[in-house]
């Protein structure tokens, strides 16, 4: 009488719990293939998107009231840790080359982690060169990024505004105008011309 009574609910929560890991895995997944389909736009909101989901997506899961986490995830979340610390520790221009590369190799590393919880085979080269990324968008991203620091150092006083004006609109009938009537009033003035004086009665 019990098997039958407890069958069905055994069968529901057995159906919860597939329900529940594949949308884990489905999350899992959309931060795999967004991060891989936009590593040479990392600049791109999708790709931002993803990285913040990281911590949620790896977070783990609740089984009976405790919190469970596989190593997998861990590394997932180790790594993303120190590429995030990464991307938020600051350098000077003459630093630049070193810290792409130092950053290009943390997130190899996370790519790699997340490749590895979603059961991919993917081997280090793969993740780092197989990319196609047209050279306009690489010089549009720096030109962006290039432009966005000249807006906050501009912003924030760090650097002048040029304000050299090298030209302005000009009128030709107007200036020629200006030009006549400064040369009669010089000639008049030195005695080379004449003023004419009208003179009222009242």
């Amino acid at each position: 009488m019990s098997a039958t009574l407890l069958g069905p609910i055994l069968a529901v929560q057995a159906q919860k719990t597939i329900e529940r890991i594949r949308e884990r895995r489905q999350r899992k997944l959309w931060v795999f293939h967004t991060l891989m389909a936009t590593r040479a736009a990392r600049l791109s909101t999708e790709h931002v998107q993803a990285l913040n989901m990281i911590d949620l997506t790896f977070y783990g899961h609740r089984a009976l009231g405790i919190h469970r986490r596989s190593k997998r995830e861990q590394t997932v979340l180790n790594s993303w840790r120190e590429y995030l610390d990464h991307l938020e520790t600051k350098f000077e221009d003459d630093q630049a080359a070193n810290w792409r590369a130092r950053g290009e190799e943390l997130f190899v590393n996370l790519l790699n982690a997340i490749a590895v919880d979603v059961d991919f085979t993917f081997d280090r080269v793969q993740l780092k060169k197989h990319i196609y990324s047209p050279v306009a968008h690489g010089r549009l991203e720096e030109e962006q990024e290039r432009l966005r620091r000249l807006a906050i150092d501009v912003l924030s006083g760090a650097s002048p505004l040029s304000m050299n004006v090298t030209s302005f609109p000009i009128d030709e009938d107007a200036l020629k105008a200006q030009i006549d009537l400064h040369q009669s009033l010089r000639s008049a003035l030195n005695g080379d011309g004449s003023l004419t004086v009208k003179v009222k009665d009242d």
